[in-house]
């Protein structure tokens, strides 16, 4: 499985977003990798990606994808990720 994080510009927002699904995924013992990226890299790096995890502003930069695309409030928030991403992986 293969999720992607994605942020606006340069890695940070996405590297913070990484590192805490990898914790939620840790709290739901699911095995994906997590990859961080840019809206400019998204369509490369996402292409086989089951979840596309990113903040509001950028849904409309993503283009056309079989991903779900999660909308993630608080990057730093662990349980808000958990729940989302246990609603996405069902």
């Amino acid at each position: 499985m293969k999720i992607v994080a994605l942020c606006g510009v340069g890695v940070g927002t996405s590297a913070i977003l990484k590192v805490n699904a990898e914790r939620a995924l840790a709290r739901l013992d699911i095995d994906a990798e997590v990859t961080a990226t840019d809206v400019a890299s998204v369509q490369a790096v996402g292409a086989d990606a089951q979840v596309i995890l990113t903040s509001s502003e950028l849904v409309s930069r993503i283009g056309k994808t079989n991903a779900d695309i999660v909308v993630i409030d608080n990057y730093f928030d662990v349980d808000e990720l958990t729940t989302k991403l246990e609603e996405a992986l069902g």
